[in-house]
């Protein structure tokens, strides 16, 4: 029989609750993978920030996020869909830039159900080749996404300075979100005054550029509390706040609770 690869992480198609099961700042905080994800909005509709701007979308939507991008999603009450799961790892070559694709072709709609709802039936079956088989799906959906042209007016050739500055910062963001790193760090490091920066992220992004950095330390916390055994120091240390007293104060100010009851609260969840 021939190879059929057993990677560490899998390739997966979930529900989009699955994608928050510990509530809702798990996509609604600015935040980036490991991984990459296209998010298939079948129902509903809602706002996301992406590629340092932030824009609505509405059901028959397709949002692609690579792996290490910064990005967030707030989804109305009504938001139905699903969510592919890529590892970085797996052999699929997926599009480099984020893509919010409006997919109004009811072909198109059905050609990327159909992937999808196929890929489901092989990871719950597990046939012969299976994983090679969620590779080759994921494959053709990557295919898909790039024939298909962007929502909205084509964009310019050049962005503008400020998205440009937007997205450059979102990017810092993404790589240097430690607490010991200030906004005015980032500022001075893209040669911009801490204002100017603020200015043109909250244009672009509807997020001052403090917010962004923010809620990225913020996301980093909670997925540590929720999802390690680290300790409250180590988590601390891990993410540069100065002490254990500190980051107990950033978490209960943005949360209204202790790091302690969001770890016990998130335990207690099935």
């Amino acid at each position: 029989m021939p190879f059929d690869p057993n990677p560490t992480e899998e390739i997966q198609v979930v529900p989009l609750a699955r994608l928050a099961p510990d509530g809702a700042w798990q996509t609604e905080l600015a935040h980036d993978r490991s991984e990459h994800l296209l998010i298939w909005i079948t129902r509903g509709q809602g706002r996301l920030m992406m590629g340092g701007s932030q824009r609505g979308f509405s059901a028959h939507s397709a949002l692609f996020f690579p792996a290490r991008s910064l990005w967030s999603v707030e989804f109305g009450r009504q938001c139905l869909g699903q969510a592919l799961r890529i590892p970085v790892s797996a052999p699929v070559a997926t599009p480099d830039e984020p893509l919010h694709l409006k997919i109004s072709d009811a072909r198109e709609q059905a050609r990327l159900n159909a992937l999808l709802e196929a890929m489901v039936q092989e990871q719950a079956g597990h046939p012969a080749l299976w994983r090679r088989a969620l590779q080759s799906y994921s494959e053709l959906i990557s295919i898909q996404l790039r024939r298909l042209p962007p929502s909205g007016p084509l964009p310019p050739e050049r962005p503008t300075a400020a998205r440009r500055l937007s997205q450059a910062y979102c990017q810092r963001v993404c790589e240097y979100f430690d607490a010991r790193t200030t906004m005015a760090d980032h500022a001075a490091a893209l040669n911009v005054t801490p204002t100017h920066l603020t200015r043109v992220c909250k244009a672009e992004t509807g997020k001052t550029a403090a917010a962004l950095l923010t809620e990225r330390q913020l996301h980093a916390a909670r997925s540590l509390l929720v999802f390690s055994e680290m300790s409250m120091r180590d988590i601390a240390e891990r993410i540069g706040f100065g002490s254990p007293a500190y980051f107990t104060r950033f978490i209960t100010q943005h949360t209204g609770q202790t790091p302690s009851t969001l770890r016990r609260s998130a335990r207690k969840r099935p």
